[in-house]
Protein backbone atom coordinates (compact mmCIF):
# COMPACT_ATOMS: atom_id res chain seq x y z
CA UNK A 1 0.00 0.00 0.00
CA UNK A 2 1.10 3.84 -0.85
CA UNK A 3 1.94 5.70 2.53
CA UNK A 4 -0.52 8.50 3.77
CA UNK A 5 2.00 11.13 2.44
CA UNK A 6 1.86 9.83 -0.89
CA UNK A 7 -1.89 9.13 -0.85
CA UNK A 8 -2.00 12.78 0.02
CA UNK A 9 0.26 13.99 -3.14
CA UNK A 10 -1.86 11.22 -5.03
CA UNK A 11 -4.97 13.28 -3.32
CA UNK A 12 -3.92 16.32 -4.40
CA UNK A 13 -3.14 15.65 -7.40
CA UNK A 14 -7.04 14.22 -8.41
CA UNK A 15 -8.22 17.61 -6.65
CA UNK A 16 -6.31 19.88 -9.16
CA UNK A 17 -7.61 17.37 -11.79
CA UNK A 18 -11.15 18.12 -10.89
CA UNK A 19 -10.32 21.91 -10.62
CA UNK A 20 -9.18 21.57 -14.10
CA UNK A 21 -11.83 19.77 -15.83
CA UNK A 22 -14.99 20.90 -14.88
CA UNK A 23 -17.02 18.21 -15.97
CA UNK A 24 -15.67 15.95 -14.35
CA UNK A 25 -17.63 14.30 -11.74
CA UNK A 26 -14.93 12.15 -9.89
CA UNK A 27 -11.34 10.96 -9.37
CA UNK A 28 -10.04 7.73 -7.82
CA UNK A 29 -5.97 6.39 -8.02
CA UNK A 30 -5.86 2.62 -6.76
CA UNK A 31 -3.53 -0.05 -7.16
CA UNK A 32 -3.82 -2.94 -10.30
CA UNK A 33 -5.06 -5.30 -7.90
CA UNK A 34 -8.50 -2.66 -6.83
CA UNK A 35 -7.47 -1.13 -3.51
CA UNK A 36 -7.93 2.67 -3.32
CA UNK A 37 -4.94 4.50 -3.07
CA UNK A 38 -6.84 8.24 -2.48
CA UNK A 39 -10.66 9.26 -4.11
CA UNK A 40 -11.92 12.35 -4.87
CA UNK A 41 -15.50 10.82 -5.72
CA UNK A 42 -18.78 12.02 -3.91
CA UNK A 43 -21.85 10.21 -4.04
CA UNK A 44 -19.83 7.18 -5.65
CA UNK A 45 -18.92 3.98 -3.99
CA UNK A 46 -15.13 3.99 -4.25
CA UNK A 47 -13.97 0.84 -3.11
CA UNK A 48 -16.66 -0.32 -5.69
CA UNK A 49 -15.69 1.42 -9.03
CA UNK A 50 -11.79 0.67 -8.00
CA UNK A 51 -12.56 -3.05 -7.63
CA UNK A 52 -14.62 -3.07 -11.12
CA UNK A 53 -11.52 -0.91 -12.61
CA UNK A 54 -9.08 -4.11 -11.44
CA UNK A 55 -11.22 -6.46 -13.35
CA UNK A 56 -11.42 -4.27 -16.13
CA UNK A 57 -7.88 -3.67 -16.19
CA UNK A 58 -7.65 -7.49 -16.28
CA UNK A 59 -9.89 -7.33 -19.50
CA UNK A 60 -8.24 -4.71 -20.97
CA UNK A 61 -4.38 -6.64 -20.54
CA UNK A 62 -5.98 -10.04 -21.97
CA UNK A 63 -7.43 -8.03 -25.06
CA UNK A 64 -3.76 -6.10 -25.75
CA UNK A 65 -2.30 -8.91 -25.63
CA UNK A 66 -4.23 -10.83 -27.32
CA UNK A 67 -4.60 -8.67 -30.49
CA UNK A 68 -0.92 -7.49 -30.49
CA UNK A 69 -1.19 -3.86 -29.40
CA UNK A 70 0.96 -3.72 -26.72
CA UNK A 71 0.96 -2.70 -23.06
CA UNK A 72 -2.24 -1.28 -21.63
CA UNK A 73 -2.24 2.32 -21.59
CA UNK A 74 -6.56 2.98 -21.24
CA UNK A 75 -10.08 1.63 -21.69
CA UNK A 76 -12.89 4.55 -22.04
CA UNK A 77 -16.82 3.25 -21.70
CA UNK A 78 -19.53 5.84 -22.59
CA UNK A 79 -23.11 4.89 -20.70
CA UNK A 80 -25.75 7.39 -20.94
CA UNK A 81 -25.49 9.71 -18.74
CA UNK A 82 -21.30 10.15 -19.40
CA UNK A 83 -18.07 8.64 -19.49
CA UNK A 84 -15.47 6.49 -17.06
CA UNK A 85 -12.17 6.61 -18.10
CA UNK A 86 -9.12 4.37 -16.89
CA UNK A 87 -5.86 5.79 -17.23
CA UNK A 88 -2.37 3.57 -17.00
CA UNK A 89 -0.49 5.56 -13.91
CA UNK A 90 2.42 3.73 -13.49
CA UNK A 91 3.60 0.26 -12.83
CA UNK A 92 1.21 -0.54 -9.97
CA UNK A 93 -1.91 2.16 -10.30
CA UNK A 94 -4.50 3.43 -12.73
CA UNK A 95 -6.30 6.02 -12.29
CA UNK A 96 -10.28 6.33 -13.05
CA UNK A 97 -12.08 9.40 -13.90
CA UNK A 98 -15.72 9.96 -14.15
CA UNK A 99 -17.72 12.51 -16.40
CA UNK A 100 -20.97 14.53 -17.47
CA UNK A 101 -21.59 13.20 -21.14
CA UNK A 102 -20.71 17.14 -22.03
CA UNK A 103 -17.20 16.62 -22.22
CA UNK A 104 -14.87 17.67 -24.15
CA UNK A 105 -13.00 13.83 -24.96
CA UNK A 106 -9.85 15.14 -26.25
CA UNK A 107 -9.77 17.44 -23.30
CA UNK A 108 -10.45 13.99 -21.02
CA UNK A 109 -7.85 12.31 -22.35
CA UNK A 110 -4.86 14.63 -22.41
CA UNK A 111 -5.53 15.52 -18.62
CA UNK A 112 -6.15 12.00 -17.43
CA UNK A 113 -2.96 10.92 -19.07
CA UNK A 114 -0.87 13.94 -17.66
CA UNK A 115 -2.52 13.41 -14.14
CA UNK A 116 -2.13 9.60 -14.53
CA UNK A 117 2.15 10.02 -15.24
CA UNK A 118 2.11 12.27 -12.35
CA UNK A 119 0.20 9.83 -10.16
CA UNK A 120 2.30 6.74 -11.61
CA UNK A 121 5.72 8.61 -10.34
CA UNK A 122 4.40 9.31 -7.18
CA UNK A 123 3.07 5.84 -6.48
CA UNK A 124 5.89 3.45 -8.23
CA UNK A 125 8.38 5.53 -6.05
CA UNK A 126 6.88 5.11 -2.91
CA UNK A 127 6.60 1.73 -3.65
CA UNK A 128 10.83 1.57 -4.82
CA UNK A 129 11.69 3.18 -1.00
CA UNK A 130 14.25 1.22 0.28
CA UNK A 131 12.77 2.35 4.04
CA UNK A 132 9.40 0.48 2.95
CA UNK A 133 8.94 -2.14 5.95
CA UNK A 134 10.13 -5.53 4.12
CA UNK A 135 7.37 -8.55 5.24
CA UNK A 136 8.18 -11.41 6.79
CA UNK A 137 9.58 -14.19 4.93
CA UNK A 138 7.79 -17.30 4.07
CA UNK A 139 7.58 -19.92 6.14
CA UNK A 140 9.38 -22.98 4.16
CA UNK A 141 7.00 -25.01 1.86
CA UNK A 142 7.73 -28.83 1.26
CA UNK A 143 9.18 -29.35 -1.76
CA UNK A 144 6.92 -29.91 -4.49
CA UNK A 145 6.74 -33.53 -5.97
CA UNK A 146 8.22 -34.24 -9.49
CA UNK A 147 5.82 -33.63 -12.48
CA UNK A 148 5.11 -36.52 -14.70
CA UNK A 149 5.74 -36.59 -17.89
CA UNK A 150 4.05 -39.13 -20.54
CA UNK A 151 6.69 -40.01 -23.04
CA UNK A 152 5.02 -41.01 -26.39
CA UNK A 153 4.99 -45.17 -26.62
CA UNK A 154 7.70 -46.05 -29.22
CA UNK A 155 6.11 -48.81 -30.89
Amino acid sequence: MVPEAEAKDVLDELQRLRARVPLLTGALAASTDGLIVAQDTPGIEAEGVAALTAAALGVSIRMTDATGRGGFRELLIRGENGYIATYAAGASAVLTLLAEDRINVGRLHLEGRRAGARIGEVVDAAQDRPDRPVPAPRPQQPEALPRRTITPDPT
